[in-house]
């Protein structure tokens, strides 16, 4: 469609410039014949009456009308599960019936898309039960923002219904309907299994420590079952436990020694029985670092608050720390011949001197400290003690915030669980100022203002070569954090416990004196995670410094040995091996820096997780709920015809949409060489008519 911004007067105007133009130019008597005039004169008012118009910036609008057909996502469970307990029959059924559903949905119009848990696009005849785990929920999320730009009429979640990571499906909304299609066996399997194994990760050298084992059974109700605890091949303890009837699950504890320090891997089993539909999931694997004796931890305030409580019920909760609680002017003064190994100091330095011999006390054990500043901290006394940060407060205002892990930060971990509980702590006071960092420190937590994300320090660790050693916190009121997250997680606040106790263990490791230092990013690992390890390196001076090539040699049990060459880049991005089999690995890493040698061991604990052997009783109504909810219908293997019966049934419509183009027509190209032609067929006439 041909547009112009002007009136029709205009373009009456341009024609009347074309027709005074061609009458002027060959009005008067010509040497070529009359028609031959008139042609001429005709090109001449073509040409002229169309410059005019271009002049007026006319544009050409071109519509363009797309249709969107439906859209319909299979998403399948393709996980070992899945193979493991579903009948035969109705694996068969699936999967010669996927071919044939997308086939007829395809030739109904809609457009078919396949996803798995392990591929993000996948065809119907290729499927392999192969995934070690089970996502639903990312499945479906995933399905949904794959498409998001499309005409999603629905998605067909082929699963069993088991869920062994990630949030669970139910609780989320889904703006689509699920079509579920139930798959596995809801009739529990003759088997024992090992469903869960719980103990501290660290345990003090010659002290005991507790293991306890969970067994699930089914079958076997009213019987016995062995359960073992091996290391090295030798069993440490076995015991026969009878397996109550009207229960389904056992806990079965241990007490053992721990030997000299280092990492130690246990094996605990639950001895197969006949008539075992597997025994996959008979064994887990527990390591344990032993170290020497425990930590004993000063925890001082400038007065009584809130926070003391919070972080007296944090350390208390690791044990392996001893704690000594002292707050200025209340009770007994600390005793004379007390010692610590690390210290807190609460709002120390404080306003007005309070709590001076406390804090000369600490200066004087010359200790790692974590200072958790607050409204009554002196910050100028503050910043003379080389604590990470310097604070420059605007007045008595504060910042309310929560806080936000860095990623860059690699000298602890913040698992994925700890984020997502960090991001629904209620907002803490920090002080609002100027904050900056100290040479060497680094920022485990951010600060977060409502939503949005900051890199103003919030937790801040001194330099790793500091004497002694310093950690920050600049928030008060956390005792809020603790107890959110203790009435929202069953009086288990994990999360802050965490942060404090790798805190003051990260305070109290030993100075690194090495100029190389490659370590593993995760205590353990899983045989389906990706396995990483952090690289430091160190000036003459250490200080920190980039980009240094490591050449890294990997050997395993079986004395097979693997070698990778990297660097460690400012942004504190680890090197990733990629999922490793079960097991013990040694590393050896070496560089030359400024000049000289450097080398760096350890080793890496890798264990066998068979989550998708833990469960073997499929679970139809999470699939049947979720496709209640959003409108679908739970179907089986035998029902694929039916399913898209009732999907064509539903009358889904393509959605149409329209997008209009503007184009000015001075722009188009082939005008400019149809003018020129047509000039140029007027000059070539008058030049061969004798007019030139």
């Amino acid at each position: 469609m041909l547009s112009t911004a002007y009136s029709p007067w205009f373009i009456l105007l341009c024609l009347a410039v074309g027709v005074g133009y061609a009458a002027l130019l060959y009005s008067a008597k010509a040497p070529w014949r009359r028609v031959v005039n008139y042609s001429l004169a005709a090109l001449r008012f073509v040409v002229v009456s169309f410059l005019c118009f271009l002049l007026l910036s006319p544009f050409v609008k071109a519509t363009t009308t797309r249709t969107e057909a439906p859209t319909v996502v299979l998403a399948i469970d393709n996980s070992q599960s899945v193979s493991l307990f579903t009948p035969k029959q109705a694996l068969g059924q699936l999967t010669a019936g996927l071919p044939q559903l997308a086939a007829t949905l395809r030739e109904k119009g809609f457009r078919v898309e396949m996803r798995t848990l392990t591929k993000a696009e996948a065809a119907p005849d290729s499927l392999r039960f192969t995934a070690d785990r089970t996502d639903l929920n990312k499945l479906l999320i995933d399905s949904r923002e794959a498409t998001a730009d499309r005409n999603l009429a629905g998605v067909v979640l082929v699963s069993d219904g088991i869920v062994n990571q990630g949030q669970e499906p139910q609780f989320a909304e889904f703006n689509f309907p699920i079509f579920g299609v139930a798959l596995g066996d809801t009739i529990a399997k003759k088997d024992l299994r090992l469903t869960d194994l719980a103990y501290n990760r660290v345990a003090f050298s010659g002290n005991k420590f507790p293991l306890e084992a969970e067994i699930g059974y089914e079958g076997y109700a009213g019987g016995v079952a062995t359960v073992e605890v091996r290391e090295g091949g030798r069993v440490l303890e076995s015991r026969r436990v009878a397996l109550p009837a009207g229960r389904r699950r056992l806990k079965v504890p241990f007490l053992l020694t721990a030997p000299a320090p280092g990492k130690r891997r246990y094996e605990v089993r639950v001895v197969p029985q006949a008539g075992e539909f597997t025994v996959l999931n008979n064994t887990r694997t527990a390591f344990i670092e032993v170290v020497k004796g425990k930590l004993r931890v000063l925890l001082a305030g400038a007065a009584p608050h809130p926070d003391l409580k919070a972080l007296r019920a944090a350390i208390l909760a690791n044990n392996n720390f001893d704690l000594t609680l002292s707050v200025a002017g209340v009770g007994a003064p600390l005793p004379a011949g007390t010692t610590f190994d690390v210290a807190v100091l609460h709002q120390l330095p404080a306003r007005g001197g309070l709590g001076q011999e406390l804090l000369a006390r600490v200066r004087a054990a010359r200790v790692p400290v974590l200072y958790v500043l607050g409204a009554q901290s002196d910050f100028a006394a503050y910043d003379q003690l080389n604590g990470g940060v310097r604070v420059q407060p605007r007045g008595a205002q504060t910042d309310e915030v929560t806080p936000l892990p860095n990623p860059g930060f690699a000298r602890f971990p913040v698992e994925e669980e700890s984020r997502r509980r960090f991001g629904q702590y209620p907002p803490a006071q920090v002080p609002f100022g100027e904050l900056r960092l100290n040479g060497g420190a680094e920022a485990a937590l951010w600060q977060q203002v409502g939503r949005l994300p900051t890199q103003k320090p919030l937790l801040v660790f001194g330099s790793a070569t500091a004497t002694p050693r310093a950690a920050t916190l600049l928030a008060e009121n956390t005792w809020q954090w603790r107890l959110q997250e203790a009435i929202a997680h069953d009086d288990r606040a994990e999360a802050y416990d965490r942060l404090i106790g790798r805190t003051l263990q990260l305070l109290t490791q030993n100075a690194n004196k090495k100029r190389l230092d490659v370590y593993p990013t995760q205590d353990a690992f899983g045989t389906q995670d990706d396995v990483t390890l952090g690289a430091e390196t160190y000036n003459a001076v250490f200080e920190r410094i980039y980009d240094q090539k490591i050449t890294l040699t990997l050997t395993d049990s079986a004395r097979k040995t693997r070698t990778v060459a990297f660097s460690n880049p400012a942004d504190g991005s680890p090197l990733h091996l990629g999922p490793l089999a079960a097991g013990t690995y040694r590393y050896q890493a070496r560089a030359t820096l400024g000049g000289q040698a450097q080398q760096a061991a350890g080793e890496i604990l890798v264990q066998n997780q068979p989550l998708e052997a833990q469960e073997s009783r499929a679970d139809h109504r999470l699939l049947a709920q979720l496709s209640r909810r959003s409108g679908g219908q739970l179907y089986y293997p035998a029902q694929l015809d039916k399913l898209a019966q009732d999907i064509v049934a539903r009358n889904f419509k393509p959605v149409i949409s329209s997008e209009e183009d503007l184009k000015d027509l001075i722009n188009l190209k082939w005008l400019f060489f149809l003018l020129l032609a047509l000039l140029t067929a007027e000059w070539a006439t008058r030049k061969y008519q004798g007019g030139v």
